[in-house]
């Protein structure tokens, strides 16, 4: 197989990782009746006039299964941490006692549990279908390198490849989907 046959092989495989590694951080923020520092990524917070993530002007931890805390760095940003955590509309209420935010986590109920299998059913297809254009991206690539004189044979062949490669990558996904629908649905 030639250098440059190869090249794209190995930019499909680095591609479709970094399509496994989005999934995989989208999966963490969706909760699984445990709390975790991660549900309160993505949220922002005005830090004196600057858009800033909550995570980098407050100590956040989960001391429990239960609760999480949220402990600022600056005295005078608990009220307006507590407003963005309010506004994120994630269903969260923070309890705010003057030193720290205590948030408590409720216990996922039947009906939400099976909205968040839905959400973690949807997660997965935009991976799968992010994996699938990687596969047709290098698809395309090989197809230009045929015109450009590598033998037709050579190209078969690697498309062969990226359709083994993308097919893992597939299982791969419908294994991590599993495994998280699994910890939803587990009280």
């Amino acid at each position: 197989m030639t250098e440059e046959v190869q090249f794209y092989l190995d930019a499909a495989k680095e591609q479709m990782d970094k399509v496994i590694k989005h999934l995989e951080t989208e999966l963490v923020k969706i909760r699984a009746g445990k709390a975790s520092p991660l549900m309160l990524d993505g949220i922002y917070v005005d830090y004196y006039g600057a858009h800033t993530p909550l995570n980098q002007v407050a100590n956040i931890a989960a001391p429990d299964p239960r609760s999480i805390i949220v402990q600022p760095w600056d005295k005078n940003m608990l009220e307006p941490i507590e407003k963005a955590i309010q506004a994120s509309n994630i269903g969260f209420n923070p309890q705010n006692n003057g030193e720290i935010l205590r948030i408590m986590v409720p216990p996922l109920s039947e009906e939400r549990r099976k909205q968040l299998v839905k959400q973690v059913k949807n997660e997965g297809e935009t991976a799968k279908i992010g994996i699938r254009n990687v596969r047709r991206d290098a698809n395309e690539e090989l197809k230009q390198l045929k015109k450009d004189g590598i033998a037709e044979d050579e190209i078969k062949e690697a498309e062969d490849k990226i359709q083994k490669i993308t097919d893992q990558y597939i299982v791969k996904i419908d294994t991590i989907l599993s495994v998280k629908e699994k910890e939803i649905l587990t009280l």
